[in-house]
């Protein structure tokens, strides 16, 4: 009886380790992304990554830089009529997007728009809330 408890310890504490390594690492947009320093990014598609806890976007702009776009995760996403070939290599795109703090070329953006003027929602709630809260303040 003993052993059985002391296994079902060991597997317990496993999965909770792996549970909180996964949270820890998800991070809060404003920890992340400085929504006081926005950026238009227009592009190409390199590579469109359907993965959890957020989809990324690899642009490709003309000066030669790569940007990662964070969006939503695949599953708010697929709420949208998004899947995951949504974005084949090469479709050119335009994004509205917060810069990352830390100054790497990446962002954060709810929406993309084409060049024959349709958009679609990125599916970052957070996101989507910082753009509509400076649209209601301009």
């Amino acid at each position: 009886m003993r052993m059985k408890s002391w296994r079902a310890g060991v597997i317990g504490a496993i999965l909770m380790a792996s549970v909180g390594g996964g949270a820890s690492a998800h991070h809060s947009f404003g920890a992340e992304f400085d929504s006081s320093k926005p950026i238009k990014l227009e592009g190409s598609v390199v590579k469109f990554e359907w993965v959890n806890p957020h989809s990324w976007i690899h642009i490709k702009l003309a000066d030669g830089t790569t940007w990662r776009v964070e969006g939503g995760a695949p599953s708010a996403l697929l709420r949208r009529g998004w899947n995951r070939n949504s974005l084949p290599a090469g479709t050119k795109i335009i994004v509205q997007a917060f810069r990352a703090r830390d100054g790497d070329a990446r962002a954060s953006a709810a929406e993309i728009s084409f060049p024959d003027g349709h958009q679609l929602s990125l599916g970052n709630p957070t996101t989507e809330a910082v753009i509509a809260a400076a649209k209601r303040a301009n």
